[in-house]
Protein backbone atom coordinates (compact mmCIF):
# COMPACT_ATOMS: atom_id res chain seq x y z
CA UNK A 1 0.00 0.00 0.00
CA UNK A 2 1.14 3.57 -0.43
CA UNK A 3 1.73 5.92 2.38
CA UNK A 4 -0.24 9.10 2.89
CA UNK A 5 -0.21 11.64 5.14
CA UNK A 6 -3.57 13.70 5.48
CA UNK A 7 -3.10 17.72 6.48
CA UNK A 8 -5.52 19.41 7.90
CA UNK A 9 -5.54 23.22 8.65
CA UNK A 10 -7.49 24.86 11.00
CA UNK A 11 -8.79 28.25 12.62
CA UNK A 12 -10.80 28.58 15.82
CA UNK A 13 -13.24 25.80 14.36
CA UNK A 14 -12.79 22.92 16.88
CA UNK A 15 -16.68 21.52 15.64
CA UNK A 16 -15.31 21.05 12.46
CA UNK A 17 -12.07 19.72 13.11
CA UNK A 18 -13.63 17.05 15.14
CA UNK A 19 -16.03 16.15 12.24
CA UNK A 20 -12.82 15.84 9.71
CA UNK A 21 -11.10 14.01 12.30
CA UNK A 22 -13.52 11.53 13.08
CA UNK A 23 -13.77 10.94 8.52
CA UNK A 24 -10.08 9.95 9.27
CA UNK A 25 -10.75 7.36 11.72
CA UNK A 26 -13.24 6.01 9.93
CA UNK A 27 -11.06 4.77 6.90
CA UNK A 28 -10.70 1.49 6.41
CA UNK A 29 -7.38 2.07 5.31
CA UNK A 30 -5.88 4.52 8.15
CA UNK A 31 -3.08 6.76 6.83
CA UNK A 32 0.13 7.03 8.23
CA UNK A 33 0.27 10.35 9.44
CA UNK A 34 -2.44 12.96 10.08
CA UNK A 35 -1.16 16.24 10.57
CA UNK A 36 -3.38 18.99 12.36
CA UNK A 37 -1.76 22.43 11.63
CA UNK A 38 -3.65 24.71 13.87
CA UNK A 39 -3.20 28.62 13.67
CA UNK A 40 -5.75 29.47 15.99
CA UNK A 41 -6.46 32.64 18.34
CA UNK A 42 -8.00 30.43 20.90
CA UNK A 43 -6.97 27.54 22.55
CA UNK A 44 -10.04 25.40 22.09
CA UNK A 45 -8.25 23.22 19.39
CA UNK A 46 -4.69 22.58 21.50
CA UNK A 47 -6.58 21.87 24.53
CA UNK A 48 -8.87 19.34 22.53
CA UNK A 49 -5.61 17.94 20.74
CA UNK A 50 -3.62 17.74 24.17
CA UNK A 51 -5.61 16.41 26.34
CA UNK A 52 -7.85 13.84 24.18
CA UNK A 53 -6.68 10.68 23.33
CA UNK A 54 -5.73 10.72 20.14
CA UNK A 55 -4.55 7.98 17.46
CA UNK A 56 -0.68 7.33 17.26
CA UNK A 57 -0.36 8.75 13.64
CA UNK A 58 -2.25 11.75 14.60
CA UNK A 59 0.22 14.71 15.00
CA UNK A 60 -0.05 18.65 15.25
CA UNK A 61 1.53 21.94 15.47
CA UNK A 62 -0.10 24.46 17.68
CA UNK A 63 1.13 28.46 16.67
CA UNK A 64 -0.02 31.52 14.83
CA UNK A 65 0.52 31.12 10.92
CA UNK A 66 0.50 33.81 7.95
CA UNK A 67 -2.58 32.62 6.36
CA UNK A 68 -3.68 28.95 4.36
CA UNK A 69 -0.94 28.57 2.04
CA UNK A 70 2.05 29.14 5.13
CA UNK A 71 -0.19 26.39 6.99
CA UNK A 72 -0.48 24.43 3.81
CA UNK A 73 3.44 24.44 3.48
CA UNK A 74 3.76 23.96 7.54
CA UNK A 75 2.12 20.60 7.01
CA UNK A 76 3.76 19.33 3.77
CA UNK A 77 7.54 20.15 4.90
CA UNK A 78 6.71 17.95 8.26
CA UNK A 79 4.72 15.04 6.47
CA UNK A 80 7.41 12.09 5.67
CA UNK A 81 4.44 10.17 3.35
CA UNK A 82 4.90 9.51 -0.27
CA UNK A 83 1.34 11.00 -0.80
CA UNK A 84 0.01 14.10 0.49
CA UNK A 85 -3.95 14.99 0.90
CA UNK A 86 -5.10 18.46 2.36
CA UNK A 87 -7.96 17.77 4.34
CA UNK A 88 -9.16 20.97 5.40
CA UNK A 89 -11.22 21.13 8.68
CA UNK A 90 -14.69 20.73 8.11
CA UNK A 91 -14.82 18.39 5.18
CA UNK A 92 -14.74 15.34 4.85
CA UNK A 93 -14.43 12.16 3.21
CA UNK A 94 -17.30 10.80 0.77
CA UNK A 95 -16.89 7.18 2.52
CA UNK A 96 -14.33 5.27 4.62
CA UNK A 97 -12.48 3.17 1.45
CA UNK A 98 -11.59 6.65 0.18
CA UNK A 99 -7.79 6.06 1.27
CA UNK A 100 -7.68 2.42 0.58
CA UNK A 101 -8.71 3.44 -2.88
CA UNK A 102 -6.65 5.87 -3.68
CA UNK A 103 -3.60 3.98 -2.23
CA UNK A 104 -4.14 1.20 -4.18
CA UNK A 105 -4.21 3.12 -7.30
CA UNK A 106 -0.89 4.80 -6.40
CA UNK A 107 0.49 1.28 -6.32
CA UNK A 108 -0.74 0.43 -9.62
CA UNK A 109 -0.03 3.39 -10.95
CA UNK A 110 4.11 4.45 -9.93
CA UNK A 111 4.40 6.40 -12.77
CA UNK A 112 1.37 9.03 -11.68
CA UNK A 113 1.94 12.14 -9.50
CA UNK A 114 -0.97 13.19 -8.48
CA UNK A 115 -4.60 12.81 -9.07
CA UNK A 116 -8.09 14.23 -8.48
CA UNK A 117 -11.19 13.27 -8.42
CA UNK A 118 -14.55 14.16 -7.77
CA UNK A 119 -16.78 16.23 -4.94
CA UNK A 120 -20.09 16.31 -3.46
CA UNK A 121 -21.26 20.17 -2.66
CA UNK A 122 -23.83 22.53 -2.91
CA UNK A 123 -24.67 24.30 -5.97
CA UNK A 124 -27.63 26.48 -6.09
CA UNK A 125 -29.32 25.28 -2.95
CA UNK A 126 -28.78 21.47 -4.14
CA UNK A 127 -26.40 18.96 -3.23
CA UNK A 128 -24.39 17.36 -6.30
CA UNK A 129 -21.60 15.80 -7.27
CA UNK A 130 -18.92 16.88 -9.77
CA UNK A 131 -15.49 16.29 -11.03
CA UNK A 132 -13.95 16.03 -14.31
CA UNK A 133 -10.55 15.33 -15.34
CA UNK A 134 -7.79 18.18 -15.06
CA UNK A 135 -7.28 19.33 -19.16
CA UNK A 136 -4.15 21.67 -19.41
CA UNK A 137 -6.34 23.01 -22.11
CA UNK A 138 -9.37 24.52 -19.65
CA UNK A 139 -6.78 26.09 -16.85
CA UNK A 140 -8.53 29.48 -17.87
CA UNK A 141 -11.70 27.02 -16.21
CA UNK A 142 -9.92 27.59 -12.76
CA UNK A 143 -10.67 25.31 -10.78
CA UNK A 144 -14.30 24.19 -11.13
CA UNK A 145 -14.06 20.61 -12.00
CA UNK A 146 -11.09 19.99 -10.59
CA UNK A 147 -11.34 20.56 -6.83
CA UNK A 148 -8.96 20.94 -4.22
CA UNK A 149 -10.12 19.09 -1.46
CA UNK A 150 -9.92 15.63 -4.12
CA UNK A 151 -5.95 15.86 -4.51
CA UNK A 152 -3.61 13.63 -3.23
CA UNK A 153 -0.42 14.95 -4.34
CA UNK A 154 3.13 12.62 -4.41
CA UNK A 155 5.46 14.90 -1.99
CA UNK A 156 8.40 14.61 -4.17
CA UNK A 157 6.17 16.87 -6.63
CA UNK A 158 5.64 19.53 -4.15
CA UNK A 159 9.27 19.79 -3.91
CA UNK A 160 10.32 20.27 -7.31
CA UNK A 161 7.51 23.05 -8.27
CA UNK A 162 7.59 25.09 -5.31
CA UNK A 163 5.28 25.88 -1.61
CA UNK A 164 2.20 27.39 -1.54
CA UNK A 165 2.43 31.02 -2.41
CA UNK A 166 1.37 33.56 0.00
CA UNK A 167 1.16 35.69 -2.43
CA UNK A 168 -3.22 34.89 -2.44
CA UNK A 169 -5.27 34.64 -0.03
CA UNK A 170 -7.57 32.57 -1.67
CA UNK A 171 -6.33 31.10 -4.78
CA UNK A 172 -3.28 29.82 -3.70
CA UNK A 173 -4.67 26.22 -4.29
CA UNK A 174 -5.34 27.55 -8.46
CA UNK A 175 -1.64 28.66 -8.52
CA UNK A 176 -0.25 25.49 -7.60
CA UNK A 177 -2.65 23.36 -10.29
CA UNK A 178 -0.75 25.91 -12.92
CA UNK A 179 2.38 24.59 -11.59
CA UNK A 180 1.57 20.65 -11.33
CA UNK A 181 0.36 20.87 -14.76
CA UNK A 182 3.44 19.18 -16.30
CA UNK A 183 3.36 16.64 -13.79
CA UNK A 184 2.00 12.97 -14.83
CA UNK A 185 -1.87 13.10 -13.78
CA UNK A 186 -4.63 10.93 -13.68
CA UNK A 187 -8.54 11.17 -13.11
CA UNK A 188 -9.98 8.78 -10.39
CA UNK A 189 -13.51 8.54 -11.26
CA UNK A 190 -14.60 8.25 -7.36
CA UNK A 191 -16.38 11.18 -4.94
CA UNK A 192 -13.49 11.36 -2.72
CA UNK A 193 -14.86 14.44 -0.58
CA UNK A 194 -17.88 16.34 0.77
CA UNK A 195 -17.24 20.11 0.96
CA UNK A 196 -17.69 22.26 3.64
CA UNK A 197 -18.47 25.37 1.71
CA UNK A 198 -18.59 28.03 4.96
CA UNK A 199 -14.71 28.16 3.85
CA UNK A 200 -13.32 31.68 2.37
CA UNK A 201 -13.34 30.47 -1.76
CA UNK A 202 -17.20 29.96 -1.21
CA UNK A 203 -17.70 33.19 0.95
CA UNK A 204 -15.55 35.80 -0.60
CA UNK A 205 -16.44 33.80 -4.44
CA UNK A 206 -15.64 37.03 -6.11
CA UNK A 207 -12.75 38.10 -4.92
CA UNK A 208 -11.48 34.06 -5.47
CA UNK A 209 -12.03 34.93 -9.59
CA UNK A 210 -10.12 37.74 -9.34
CA UNK A 211 -7.09 36.56 -7.55
CA UNK A 212 -7.56 33.30 -10.35
CA UNK A 213 -7.25 36.12 -12.89
CA UNK A 214 -4.06 37.44 -11.66
CA UNK A 215 -2.79 33.89 -11.02
CA UNK A 216 -3.64 32.57 -14.93
CA UNK A 217 -2.19 35.98 -15.83
CA UNK A 218 1.10 35.61 -13.98
CA UNK A 219 1.76 32.00 -16.01
CA UNK A 220 0.35 32.20 -19.12
CA UNK A 221 -0.71 36.19 -20.10
CA UNK A 222 -3.32 37.67 -20.65
CA UNK A 223 -6.67 35.54 -22.17
CA UNK A 224 -9.99 36.42 -23.84
CA UNK A 225 -11.11 33.12 -23.31
CA UNK A 226 -10.19 34.02 -19.28
CA UNK A 227 -12.72 37.29 -19.32
CA UNK A 228 -15.55 35.04 -20.82
CA UNK A 229 -15.33 32.59 -18.37
CA UNK A 230 -15.70 34.89 -15.70
CA UNK A 231 -18.12 36.80 -16.70
CA UNK A 232 -20.29 33.40 -17.24
CA UNK A 233 -19.12 32.50 -13.88
CA UNK A 234 -20.01 35.85 -12.42
CA UNK A 235 -23.51 35.89 -13.78
CA UNK A 236 -24.06 31.85 -13.12
CA UNK A 237 -23.35 32.98 -9.34
CA UNK A 238 -25.68 35.90 -9.15
CA UNK A 239 -28.51 33.63 -10.66
CA UNK A 240 -28.13 31.05 -8.54
CA UNK A 241 -28.68 32.88 -5.36
CA UNK A 242 -32.43 34.02 -7.22
CA UNK A 243 -35.30 31.40 -7.21
CA UNK A 244 -35.32 31.46 -10.60
CA UNK A 245 -31.28 30.25 -10.76
CA UNK A 246 -32.19 27.48 -8.77
CA UNK A 247 -35.62 26.36 -10.01
CA UNK A 248 -32.85 26.15 -13.21
CA UNK A 249 -30.32 24.22 -11.47
CA UNK A 250 -33.21 21.62 -9.95
CA UNK A 251 -33.91 21.03 -13.85
CA UNK A 252 -30.56 20.96 -15.08
CA UNK A 253 -30.05 18.36 -11.96
CA UNK A 254 -32.13 16.31 -13.10
CA UNK A 255 -31.39 16.27 -16.74
CA UNK A 256 -27.90 14.93 -15.57
CA UNK A 257 -26.18 18.09 -16.33
CA UNK A 258 -24.93 19.67 -12.90
CA UNK A 259 -21.67 18.50 -13.99
CA UNK A 260 -21.31 20.69 -17.37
Amino acid sequence: MSPIAVITICFNNLTDLQKTCQSVDAQTCLPEEHWIINGSSTNDIANWLEQTPQPAYRKWVNERDQGIADAFNKGIQRAGSAIIHLLNSGDVYANEDVLNIVSVFFQKHPTVEWISGNIQLTRGGEQVIVGKPFEISKLYRGMRSVSHPTWFVKKKVYQRVGAYSSDYKIAMDYDMMCRLASASYCYLPKTIAIFDDTGVSSSQYLKSLDENKKVYTSHFGSSFQLTLWQWRLKILHYLLKSSLGKWLYRLKKKMGLENW
